[in-house]
């Protein structure tokens, strides 16, 4: 007997979005299965069932997750209008298909998650479940505990946008300071305009882990692939994050 999905789960395990994605693509009738449209996203499908999207027969990816160290000077894209160098020049052709989580702005470096999981991207990305980003900088001046509490009772950015932001100082010498800093967010460029407002500019950037995946040793502009044992660590992390109040 041939295992029951819906038929959701089914089109974002092919590699086309997360499961909101696949919602709007079965509601709007661009969604067939066996030759009839189907506008019901939580229907049950089976293996042997064909299912056609935009006319296209779409089928089951194998999941692939990556770790990437990203260098600063690439922006976090597929293609760039202004021609500037993406993480895509720099990544092996084997992974190229794999999306980023999220991103970092061209100037910042470090963990990237990259994967064909739409609906693993939309847990990690999605702005109200407030995944936690941690990032190592360097910013100009001292930065103080005040600073710090302005942080984490919010900054405003920009009119009607304010930032949030928990840090601790690890370090401060000829006259730059080194942080910490964990966001709940995903502000354009939000760590950079906080230390603006503060008036300490950022000297460099650095993410060190997002949700529960740590960068740790691995070299700038490498990659490794996650082994089973932490997607499920990750999804497990980010199914108990989720269903927590906030």
């Amino acid at each position: 007997m041939s295992r029951k999905v819906r038929l959701n789960k089914y089109i974002a395990s092919c590699g086309i979005g997360s499961r909101r994605v696949a919602d709007k693509l079965v509601k709007s009738g661009a969604v067939r299965v066996n030759d009839r449209v189907v506008d019901t996203p939580g229907v049950s499908i089976s293996e042997k069932d064909e299912v056609k999207v935009n006319g296209e027969t779409i089928k089951p990816e194998k999941q692939n997750y990556i770790v990437f160290n990203k260098p600063p000077g690439y922006i976090t894209s597929r293609e760039d209008e202004k021609g500037r160098k993406t993480v895509y020049d720099i990544l092996p052709e084997n992974v190229k298909k794999l999306k980023p989580a999220g991103r970092l702005d061209k100037d910042s470096s470090g963990l990237l998650i990259l994967t064909n999981d739409g609906e693993l991207i939309q847990n990690l990305t999605h702005p109200k479940k407030k995944i936690p980003r941690v990032y190592r900088v360097t910013a100009q001046g001292k930065v103080t505990e005040n600073d710090l509490i302005k942080f984490r009772k919010g900054i405003e950015i920009e009119r009607g946008k304010t930032a949030y932001a928990e840090g601790i100082v690890l370090d401060y010498s000829n006259s730059v300071t080194t942080l910490e800093l964990t966001l709940f967010q995903g502000y354009n460029r939000q760590i950079r305009r906080m230390l603006d407002k503060v008036g300490h500019p950022v000297i460099s950037l650095k993410r060190i882990a997002h949700a529960c995946i740590e960068l740790g040793g691995l070299e700038r502009g490498k990659f490794r692939y996650m082994n089973k044992k932490e997607v499920q660590q990750l999804n497990n992390y980010l199914n108990k994050l989720i269903k927590e109040p906030k």
